[in-house]
């Protein structure tokens, strides 16, 4: 279901090269790295099925911070390497001036736009997730109060936090909601300490469902949660199992699927260069975790909601506000 879209798109054509011998992955992650049980661990796994079931070869690199990631991204381009996937809005700038010097190979971004004739570009509608884990917050929360923590301030983590407010104020509009930021650079993703000093603030302020858009930084969300006994929400990966009995639900992004996707339709020549491709409930591409860790948390009523959210929200009776529209 996710990416019928992309492979029913026109290819452009890849090397015969690629085609008769080895196609190598360049995978470009954030200084989080592949470790961090959220963004970059999602798409690491992408990439490991991609090697096991379509017989691709991949390097992994993590950039550590967003000034190298043009000089890494250049030289990778100069290689060996038939696609080079992009993982995150950091390097949409290197994307953006790289790509044109290196027509005959292949760009992928997640999380940002760069409007390339050799760049696809995967979007997701984490608004629209964050709106579903924040009514499920708020039939969760004992107080009617809820919190939130971002990672850096940028307007893709503001797009979480928007999303997440309205989901909160469509099941309890009175309820209390505490909205924070780690800080303002990338080393915010990266930042478990003050996470869990937020959170800590937070629930002492009443808040006991917790939800973070932070990367590895919510790994001190996580630790707080079972310090106090408060429900915790994980993003992008499933971390219903990070601490079971205390992480509610998972917003979960299909990174790892988007990064799969992108290598096979690249392999087959039908990646469609200069496209936006858009993933929410309906392509699969967003939803929220429910396994042995959490399903004795969530109540048939919270069952019924979450069901009734995403069909509503597919169909267009429910309308998620955007930061990204708003802003403009």
């Amino acid at each position: 279901m996710l990416y019928r879209l992309l492979i029913s798109c026109l290819g452009f054509a890849i090397s015969m090269q690629a085609i008769a011998g080895e196609f190598n992955v360049a995978l470009i992650l954030d200084k989080a790295g592949k470790d961090d049980q959220s963004f970059n661990a999602s798409a690491y796994r992408g990439i490991q099925r991609a090697e096991k079931e379509l017989g691709i070869k991949f390097k992994t690199i993590e950039v550590k911070d967003a000034a190298s990631s043009e000089s890494m991204l250049r030289a990778l381009a100069g290689k060996k390497y038939d696609l080079m996937i992009a993982v995150g809005f950091s390097h949409a700038g290197a994307v953006k001036k790289v790509a044109p010097s290196f027509a005959q190979k292949r760009f992928v971004i997640i999380d940002s736009e760069v409007k390339e004739p050799n760049v696809t570009s995967v979007m997701f509608a984490e608004h629209e997730g964050a709106y579903l884990v924040g009514a499920m917050a708020a039939m969760a929360s004992k107080k009617a109060s809820v919190g939130f923590i971002g990672g850096m301030d940028i307007p893709l983590i503001r797009r979480f936090a928007m999303g997440y407010e309205a989901g909160v104020r469509a099941v309890a509009p009175k309820a209390k909601v505490q909205v924070a930021y780690i800080g303002v650079t990338g080393d915010a993703f990266s930042n478990p300490p003050k996470a869990k000093e937020l959170a800590l603030l937070q629930n002492a302020q009443g808040a006991d469902v917790i939800f973070h858009a932070a990367g590895a930084s919510g790994a001190g969300l996580f630790d707080a949660a079972e310090d106090k006994k408060f429900f915790a929400i994980g993003v992008d990966s499933n971390q219903n199992g990070v601490k079971p009995g205390r992480v509610l639900t998972s917003m979960v992004k299909a990174v790892d699927v988007a990064v799969y996707e992108s290598i096979k339709a690249a392999k087959n020549q039908q990646l469609p260069g200069g496209t936006t491709v858009n993933h929410g409930f309906a392509t699969g591409g967003i939803d929220m975790a429910i396994d042995a860790n959490n399903k004795s948390l969530l109540t048939p009523e919270m069952l019924k909601k979450a069901n009734e959210i995403k069909a509503g929200i597919t169909s267009g009776k429910i309308k998620v506000p955007d930061y990204y529209v708003l802003k403009k």
